[in-house]
């Protein structure tokens, strides 16, 4: 009797423990309590993908995105990255005001790399919406051989035998 008693006082309690965590897991909604600012900054781009198309393999290619503040409070780019080390950004430090426009430039390093490439730009910013992405493309093809120099000198030294 005592058994009996216990597994259904230990059913009883487990249940209702399980009931009270779904409780506070609905309670704690992270959009409901975060209230939005209508005055906050807003990030426009002017395009946010970009075609180099073919370039030749060796020189840097760069591209400045141009953007805007369409919000009414100052915008602050918090932090700016590539997706990898050949794309090395550049942005303002300083806030944006207002109505204001500035650029991000993205240089992409074409040495060693032949093929297609497709490298992502990630903007951090005080916006709340989160980060906003940009992306430049293109295709490095190698350089073409000079055909008036020989590529291989004939040896003075070397003999027919």
């Amino acid at each position: 009797m005592k058994r009996m008693f216990l597994f259904v006082s230990a059913v009883i309690v487990l249940s209702l423990s399980a009931s009270a965590q779904k409780a506070a897991t609905v309670e704690a909604d992270p959009k409901a309590a975060k209230p939005v600012n209508p005055n906050a900054p807003k990030i426009k781009f002017v395009e946010e993908s970009y075609d180099f198309g073919t370039v030749v393999e060796g020189p840097q290619v760069t591209h400045d995105f141009k953007f805007k503040n369409e919000g009414k409070e100052p915008l602050v780019l918090s932090n700016v990255h590539a997706s990898c080390g050949c794309t090395v950004p550049t942005w303002p430090k300083e806030p944006i005001l207002p109505g204001k426009e500035s650029v991000i430039s993205a240089t992409y390093n074409t040495s060693g790399r032949p093929g297609a490439f497709t490298k992502t730009i990630t903007v951090e910013s005080n916006t709340g919406d989160g980060s906003k992405v940009v992306t430049i493309r293109g295709e490095v093809i190698k350089p073409e051989q000079d055909k008036s120099i020989p590529l291989a000198k004939p040896s003075m030294l070397k003999t027919n035998n």
